[in-house]
This record gives C-alpha cells, structure tokens and sequence, in this order.
C-alpha cells in the first residue's frame, strides 16, 4: 500500500495525503477522511523515504529533568497523547536535575537529528539562553516562562497566593514557608511571591526564620520541617512550594507528636497523585501537567508547520483543593 491507495480509500488527492504526513495545511474534512483511512488500513510511510525527500527526521528532542518525578511523568503522558496521534516520534533525555546536561541536549539536538525541541527545565542560566539561542530548530519551553520564546507554563503566583490566602483565612495567622531553590523561577520566586503577597495583603509579616529552601523531594522535606521548627516556634501553618516537600513535612510533624492538622495545617502544590491518599489529607493546588505536555506538542507542530498565529506563550490555571479541614 502507497500514497496513491490511502489517496483513492479517502477520496483525497495525492497531494492532500502527502500534505497530511508532512504535516502542511489540509482541511480538517480531508484530515478526518485520511486518518480513518490510516487507522483503518494501519498505514504507516517510510520514515527513512521521508528523510531523504523532506531533510526531516520526524523526531523531537524532549529534554525532561526527572522522570521519576510525578509531575513530569504526568507532562510526559500528555506529549505521548499527542505524539501517538502525530507522525513523530519523541526522543526523551532525562538530565537527573543537571542544567550543564540540558545546555548540553540543546548543543546536541541543534545538530539537525531532531525537527524540533521541548525543554523542560527547572533553572534557565546564561548557558541556557545562548544554546537557545543557536538552536535552529523550533522549541518550546514548559514550565517556564521565558521572553521571546514559545513556552506553556503555570500561574505560579496565583496559585501560591490562593493556597496562602485559604490558610490565613482558615485561622492559620503564624505560617511558615518551605521554598524551592530561588534560581527556578516558578517554583521557587513565583510561588514565594505569591505567598509574600497573600500575607501582606492580609494584614500579616513575613518573617525571615519561617522560610526554609528544600529540594524537591519527601526526604528533603521531612528534613527542613525539622529545620523550621527549631529556628521558629508556633507555627500553625506550612505552605510548601510542592507537594513532596508537604508530605514529607508531615511524615516529620507526625513522628514528633505534633498533630496535623489540629496543630499545623499544611498545604502544597502539584496536585500529584499521592496527595488524594495521603492521611492525613493535603490541601494543594492541583496544576493540570497533561494538559500542559499535550499544549506544548500542539505549540510545537504549529511552529513546524509554520503557522503565524501560533500563540506565543500560554498560562494555564490550577485548581485549589481544600478537603475542609
């Protein structure tokens, strides 16, 4: 079976199907008649053909941090949704939290083997703005919001601000904050911001002894927990930039008889799968991760496709949820 076969089934021209797996302008009729087609007869055109005759590898680098991470495996799902149903294929590099290895994906990925890239990446250095800036092949960037680039990240500092606003208003006058590193824009300034803000706002002090910095796992907040309460006595509530922070702050509050949440009511951010079973329950701001890698592809093969009205930057919204503790 060829092009001229799937061409006859969908009663298309030749050219609206090669348009179709090259991903050109078709009408969306013609594209629904070709994709029955395909999925009916499981049709796939020579990747190695295409190369040659369109100098396109059909591949796209996605460079990832963590995939052990609930939120980026959660990203990573929404891309995979997308790219099932595309004619490219995902080639993943996972940087185990280095920004030297990501500056150094970008280098390689610039070399024409991928048609586009999709960063996601928790620091953006100097390093970062200048492979960016060599690469000659489309990116997105995720989770970041980043001038002058395509990119579909979060409104950290709505989020952040809502959950301190529900904590204060609950009664939690005396809160403490636990913080991703500064240097990740999001995560650390942006929700630092929006907690700062909700605490002003609402006629309180931040106060410099009830922050702490962790890292983005349950041992490091199990152990800043610990850090908190001995620098600042009296908490009754913990924001936590995420939600592994939160939970592994309470796992440290209850192996020290400290009650949750009569004592200390503690909140987070992500929305991860864990949180929905976690007792006891964690209040957070669930983000909605597949849609962002989902955004992030369709952003991707605008770009490829040339489109003008590509929308250069995308927020998307959370969901505040409060188990009414």
């Amino acid at each position: 079976m060829n092009i001229a076969d799937i061409a006859k089934m969908a009663g298309v021209s030749r050219a609206a199907v090669s348009r179709y797996f090259n991903n050109g302008y078709i009408s969306e009729e013609k594209q629904e008649a070709i994709r029955k087609v395909v999925e009916a007869t499981g049709y796939r055109p020579s990747i190695q053909a295409q190369t040659l005759r369109t100098k396109k590898t059909k591949m796209i680098g996605v460079i990832v941090p963590k995939i052990t991470s609930s939120s980026i495996g959660r990203i990573v799902e929404g891309m995979l949704s997308e790219f099932n149903r595309s004619e490219y294929r995902m080639v993943l590099a996972v940087t185990q939290n280095d920004p030297g290895k990501e500056v150094d994906y970008l280098t390689a990925f610039n070399d024409k083997q991928v048609d586009g890239v999709i960063l996601s990446a928790t620091v953006l250095t100097a390093a970062h703005r200048r492979a960016l800036k060599r690469l000659s092949v489309p990116v997105v960037i995720v989770g970041q919001h980043v001038s002058g680039y395509c990119c579909v990240y979060y409104d950290d500092y709505h989020a952040c601000y809502d959950i301190t606003k529900l904590l204060l208003e609950k009664g939690r006058t005396k809160l403490g904050y636990m913080s991703a590193m500064w240097q990740d824009k999001a995560a650390g300034e942006e929700r630092y911001r929006g907690f700062s803000d909700a605490v002003h706002d609402l006629g309180h002090e931040v106060f410099a002894d009830n922050i702490v910095t962790a890292d983005f796992t349950v041992a490091s907040g199990y152990e800043k927990a610990g850090e908190l309460l001995c620098k600042c006595s009296g908490l009754d509530g913990l924001v936590c930039a995420t939600d592994a922070m939160a939970l592994g702050a309470m796992q440290y509050f209850r192996e020290h008889d400290i009650a949750v949440p009569e004592e200390i009511l503690v909140a987070g951010h992500g929305g991860s799968d864990i949180t929905r079973i976690a007792v006891p329950a964690l209040i957070t701001a669930r983000y909605f991760y597949e849609k962002c890698g989902e955004l992030a592809v369709r952003r991707l093969m605008e770009l490829l496709r040339h489109e003008e009205c590509v929308v250069k930057e995308v927020k998307l919204g959370y969901e505040i949820v409060d188990l009414k503790q």
